[in-house]
């Protein structure tokens, strides 16, 4: 069952369009991500869902009717800001039991609900905490339950973890995640990190100029971006502009670079005979020592030849950026793993990928 349901809605401020015709729907228990940079209509797409903005065309629905008429508190949904808006003269449980009271829950059930809520966000003995007394982990966590309380058909976070340091963004994005699967709560997430989006979302929204560009799962739009901004907008990707040369071999199809590298890929898109962008990503690179004996343009791999740039330990991964013939500059990255020989600025060395791991845009 769809929970929501989004049909051509738009959305006009004066000349800018912020939402153009957009349309998508959220199956029940499902969590979604809409990811995209700053202006693209995420968050103007999430508060048309809530009720606090007012779509010029298209309908939203809920549970299968027409919500575009009811205000904010009518519509059954649960709201995690991204300052956590709690009431600062309330105590903890008082703003957690603030949704029951205003929808008149039956008073005798109210303090059951409430510690069932803490107990779930672990917040258990701080009841009588205000906001002022607590972290910021911590407000998270009770705007989360507070939030849940009421049992709403949808929750909505906007940006839920960015006024968090790294470190805790990433400890509370996993227990985000296993709050929300354990309730079973259909959530639309807004978020401009992409590894909050991809780490959360069943299901990624990506929007660009207040369009849908790309819809699917984490994996999905990961490895088959739809075009280039989705592929430049989700992890590392390194570039090549390209031209088609001579026929396929096979499954393969070969490419001649501005800078005269050849190089062979076995995307469904090298049909393609005009100018076209080719992507790498970092992590599908082997970086060889330049003595190494593998074929050069062997049946599916791509080896190419360059001098270490930079070196850069980061934590489990290393960055090495290498210098390719014609000025072009290359990231690849690598894990730090025992035995595996050190690689050092200056140094040669040939780099290898599958045409498998190339993916082919048009221009």
């Amino acid at each position: 069952m769809n929970v929501l349901e989004l049909k051509d809605v738009t959305k006009r401020y004066g000349d800018f369009l912020a939402v153009d015709g957009l349309s998508l729907t959220i199956e029940e228990g499902k969590v979604l991500s809409l990811l995209g940079p700053s202006g693209c209509g995420k968050t103007t797409t999430l508060r048309m869902v809530a009720g606090f903005t007012e779509p010029n065309s298209g309908t939203v629905s809920i549970a299968g009717r027409d919500v575009g008429h009811l205000r904010p508190y009518e519509r059954n949904v649960g709201l995690l800001f991204q300052d956590y808006a709690l009431f600062p003269h309330m105590t903890v449980e008082q703003n957690v039991a603030y949704g029951l009271k205003y929808r008149r829950t039956q008073k005798s059930k109210i303090p059951s609900r409430v510690a069932q809520m803490l107990s779930l966000v672990r917040m258990h003995g701080m009841e009588a905490r205000y906001p002022s007394q607590l972290s910021g982990g911590q407000q998270q966590r009770v705007a989360l339950a507070r939030a849940l309380a009421t049992d709403p058909q949808i929750v909505l976070l906007d940006e839920p973890l960015s006024a968090l340091d790294a470190k805790l963004r990433l400890e509370l994005r996993l227990e985000l995640k296993e709050i929300l699967r354990s309730v079973g709560a259909t959530t639309i997430v807004v978020t401009h990190d992409q590894e909050e989006a991809l780490s959360l979302g069943d299901e990624v929204v990506i929007m660009h100029a207040g369009k849908v560009v790309q819809y699917g799962s984490p994996t999905e739009i990961y490895k088959a971006p739809t075009n280039r901004f989705v592929a430049e907008f989700i992890g590392r990707s390194n570039w090549f502009h390209a031209t088609r040369c001579g026929p396929s071999s096979g499954s393969l199809s070969s490419y001649i670079t501005s800078n005269g590298m050849k190089i062979y890929t076995s995307s469904t898109q090298a049909d393609h005979r005009g100018s076209v962008d080719l992507c790498i990503r970092p992590e599908y690179i082997e970086i060889l020592d330049a003595t190494n004996n593998v074929a050069r343009d062997a049946l599916g791999k791509n080896c190419l030849e360059g001098f270490v740039v930079d070196v850069a330990p980061l934590g489990a991964d290393v960055h090495v950026v290498v210098d390719l013939p014609g000025e072009t500059r290359l990231l690849a990255i690598r894990k730090d793993i025992g035995g595996v020989p050190a690689i050092i600025p200056g140094q040669p060395v040939r780099i290898s990928f599958a045409a498998s791991d190339v993916l082919v845009f048009k221009t």
